[in-house]
C-alpha cells in the first residue's frame, strides 16, 4: 500500500491517494489499481487555478502561457518524472539495524561534536546517523584511528523529518571488518534474522529417541511403495534430502514417474509456523530422505507418454524407501554413458534389493522424458535467462574462498528441475481447483513497461533483431539471433543480463484476492497457474501448499485463513526475497527462514542454495524464483 500526495498548483492543498500498485505501467494490462489511481488523478484539475482567475489582469508573458497550457498528459512519457511523498507507514519492515564504522564529526567546535559520534553505515541505502558519544567506546574520541576497521552495529531510534542524520543507538562491536565471522553476524543482524539456538520448547516437540520409527498407524493411510527401485539426486554436500524420483516402464512404452517430497507436517504443529527455520533434526534426520531407510512421503505420480504427454497423475501419501543417494554427478556419468556400466566403486552405496544397472536405466528414462518436457515447454513459450553463476572452492580449516570457477548446469540438472517444475504446476492446479478463494499461489508479472521500452530502443539502435512481444518470443531471439563462437556467446551474455533487468519479482498471492484471473500467470514459465510446493524446509510457503494440498485430498482440516489473512501470510513469505538480490542474499538466509550455519565443506556456489528446493529461481534467474 502506498500513499501519495500529489501537488498540481502552488497554493492547493494536498491531495491524497492511496492505491496498492507495482512498477510496472498500466499498458502492460495487469495495472488495474494503478488506472484507478491515474482515473483519480485526470479528475484533479491540472492547472490554472482560482487565483489564476483573480490575477487576470496581470499580464502573461508568451513562456507562462505556453507553461500554464501544456498538459502533462499529452506529453511523451519519457518527459514525465513521476514523483511521490510518503505519508504513512503503514508497517515496518526494515529491522532499523545497520552494520558501518564510527567516525568523529568533522566540525570541532559544533554542540554536535560534543556530544555524538557520526556511524556511517556501508550500506548506502541507510542513512548516517548520530550516535551518542556514551555509547562509543571509552578511547573513542582520544583514538578514532584504533576503531577505524571496526565494524559496529547501530539501531535507528528516530529520524526527524527536517534532518538529514537519523538519530541511533550502538548496540554492538561486531570485530575486524572483512573477516567471515563478523560480517556473517552483521549482515544477519541487518536482515532481522534471529541466528540464535532453537529453545528447548520448540526441540521438545520433536521427537527424542532416535531413530524414529514410523508409527504402525501410519502404513494403513499411505500407499506402500518401498519395494520400488527409487532414488535421490543431489549436489555431492547435501545433508538435507528433500526429494526422490522413480521410473516404472509401464505397457505400449508408457512410464509411470513419480515424484516424492518428504513430509514436515507430522512433526511440524500449526504452533510452530513462527519459527524462522527448522531445527537440523527434523530437516536432516527425521526427515531427510536417507537411503535403505522408510520415510513418509508425499507423492504426485504420473503415467506419460515417451513423448512426455501426460495420461494421469495422482496425489497421494506414500511410504518410501530409497535406495541409493545419487550425487548430480552420478546422475550425469549415467546420462553420458548410456549403454556402459557405470563402476561401483564409482557409485554409492545401492540397496541390495535394485542393481546399479535398475538405477542406470531408470536414470537413462527419467532424462528421456525430461528432455521431451523440456522442449515442449519452450514450444509453449517458457524463457529462461542464463546467466554465468560463480562456485566457490574453500578451505577445509578456515572456510575462506581458495579459488573459483564457473558454475555448470548439466543435464543431471535439468532432470531433477523438469520434475520439480511439473510437481509445483499439478500442485497448484489441484489446490485451486479444489480452493478457488483460497489457494496460495505464485504469479509473475510482466516485464517493467519502461524498463523494456529502453532496452528495445537499446536493441533496435544496436542493430539486433529482438522480439520482446513475449516471453517465449524472447527466448527464441535470444536463442536464434546469435552465433557459436565466443565473440557471440559474449554478447548474448551480455544482452541476456540486460533483458533480467526489466523483470519482476515473482508474487506469492490468495486466489481469493486477485478478482482478475489473468494477474494469475507466470510470465516465465508462461503458464496459467504455478506455486512452491517441492522445498518446504527452506520456504514456508510450501509448509503452507502442503497443509492446502492435505486438505485437498482429505488428510486434514482446512487451514483456518481467511483469504486477506492468507495474503498476509504469502506477503510475510516473499518478504526475505526482496530484501536483497537473489545473488547477494546474505549467507545462509533463504527464501523465508535461515539455515543455521554450515559446517565448513570444501565447495560452494554462488548459485545454490537455490539449486535444489528454488528450482524455479535458480533455473530461470531473474524471473520467476
Amino acid at each position: 500500500r502506498t500513499g501519495l500526495v500529489l501537488k498540481r498548483c502552488n497554493d492547493s492543498p494536498d491531495v491524497i491517494i492511496e492505491a496498492q500498485f507495482d512498477d510496472s505501467d498500466s499498458e502492460d494490462g495487469h495495472g488495474n489499481t494503478q488506472n484507478v489511481l491515474v482515473d483519480s488523478v485526470k479528475k484533479l484539475s491540472v492547472c490554472v487555478h482560482d487565483k489564476g482567475k483573480e490575477d487576470s489582469d496581470t499580464p502573461v508573458t508568451k513562456d507562462e502561457s505556453t507553461s500554464m497550457s501544456q498538459d502533462p498528459r499529452a506529453l511523451p512519457e519519457k518527459s514525465l518524472q513521476r514523483s511521490a511523498k510518503v505519508v504513512y507507514i503503514l508497517e515496518k519492515k526494515h529491522s532499523r539495524a545497520a552494520t558501518g564504522f564510527l567516525k568523529l564529526l568533522a566540525d570541532k567546535n559544533s554542540e554536535l561534536f560534543r556530544k555524538y559520534a557520526l556511524f556511517s553505515p556501508s550500506d548506502h541505502r541507510v542513512p548516517r546517523i548520530y550516535v551518542p558519544l556514551k555509547d562509543c567506546p571509552q578511547d573513542f574520541v582520544t583514538r578514532p584511528k584504533d576503531y577505524a576497521n571496526t565494524l559496529f552495529i547501530c539501531r535507528i531510534v528516530d529520524w526527524k523529518e527536517d534532518s538529514n542524520f537519523a538519530l541511533g543507538q550502538l548496540a554492538k562491536s561486531l570485530g575486524q571488518a572483512g573477516e567471515i565471522e563478523p560480517e556473517t553476524e552483521g549482515i544477519l543482524t541487518e536482515y532481522g534474522v534471529d541466528f540464535s539456538d532453537f529453545s528447548s520448547e520448540v526441540l521438545d516437540c520433536l521427537p527424542q529417541g532416535l531413530p524414529w520409527t514410523i508409527p504402525p498407524e501410519e502404513f494403513s493411510k499411505r500407499r506402500d511403495l518401498r519395494k520400488d527401485c527409487i532414488f535421490t539426486i543431489d549436489p555431492s554436500t547435501a545433508r538435507d534430502l528433500d526429494d526422490a524420483l522413480s521410473c516404472k516402464p509401464l505397457a505400449d512404452g508408457r512410464m509411470e514417474i513419480s515424484f516424492f517430497l518428504k513430509i514436515l507436517f507430522i512433526h511440524l504443529t500449526e504452533i510452530e509456523t513462527v519459527v524462522p527455520m527448522l531445527p537440523r533434526l527434523l530437516c536432516e534426520e527425521l526427515c531427510s530422505l536417507h537411503p535403505m531407510t522408510d520415510k513418509l512421503t508425499f507423492s504426485v505420480i504420473w503415467t506419460l507418454t515417451p513423448e512426455g504427454k501426460i495420461l494421469c497423475e495422482w496425489f497421494g501419501r506414500t511410504i518410501i524407501r530409497s535406495c541409493t543417494k545419487l550425487s548430480y554427478e552420478h546422475a550425469q556419468s549415467m546420462i553420458e554413458s548410456p549403454t556402459e556400466k557405470i563402476p561401483e566403486k564409482e557409485l554409492p552405496p545401492i540397496s541390495p534389493e535394485h542393481t546399479s544397472e535398475e538405477v542406470h536405466r531408470a536414470v537413462l528414462n527419467l532424462h528421456g522424458i525430461a528432455k521431451e518436457l523440456r522442449k515442449q515447454r519452450f514450444v509453449d513459450g517458457a524463457l529462461r535467462l542464463d546467466q554465468l553463476k560463480l562456485a566457490f572452492t574453500l578451505d577445509h580449516e578456515t572456510g575462506l574462498p581458495q579459488g573459483c570457477h564457473i558454475y555448470e548446469y548439466r543435464d543431471s540438472n535439468k532432470l531433477v528441475e523438469e520434475f520439480m517444475l511439473l510437481a509445483n504446476m499439478a500442485v497448484a492446479h489441484k489446490t485451486h481447483r479444489t480452493f478457488p478463494e483460497r489457494a496460495l499461489l505464485r504469479r509473475h508479472p510482466p516485464p517493467q513497461t519502461k524498463m523494456l521500452n529502453d532496452l528495445v530502443e537499446f536493441c533496435e539502435q544496436m542493430g539486433l533483431p529482438m522480439d520482446f512481444s513475449s516471453a517465449g518470443a524472447l527466448n527464441k531471439s535470444l536463442t536464434e539471433t546469435f552465433g557459436d563462437d565466443k565473440y557471440s556467446l559474449a554478447r548474448k551474455e551480455v544482452l541476456t543480463n540486460m533483458c533480467s533487468r526489466p523483470m519482476q519479482m515473482a508474487l506469492y498471492f490468495c486466489s481469493g484476492v486477485l478478482q482478475d484471473q489473468t494477474q494469475f500467470r507466470h510470465y516465465a514459465l508462461n503458464v496459467p497457474l504455478y506455486t512452491h510446493f517441492t522445498s518446504p524446509i527452506r520456504r514456508f510457503a510450501d509448509v503452507l501448499v502442503h497443509r492446502f494440498l492435505a486438505a485437498a485430498l482429505g488428510y486434514g482440516e482446512l487451514p483456518d485463513l481467511e483469504p486477506e489473512a492468507l495474503q498476509k501470510q504469502a506477503d510475510h513469505s516473499q518478504h526475505w526475497p526482496l530484501l536483497c538480490h537473489p545473488g547477494e542474499r546474505p549467507p545462509g538466509v533463504r527464501s523465508h527462514g535461515v539455515r543455521r550455519p554450515e559446517p565448513k565443506t570444501c565447495t560452494a556456489t554462488a548459485v545454490p542454495p537455490l539449486s535444489k528446493g528454488g528450482q524455479e529461481a535458480g533455473a530461470h534467474t531473474h524471473l520467476g524464483a
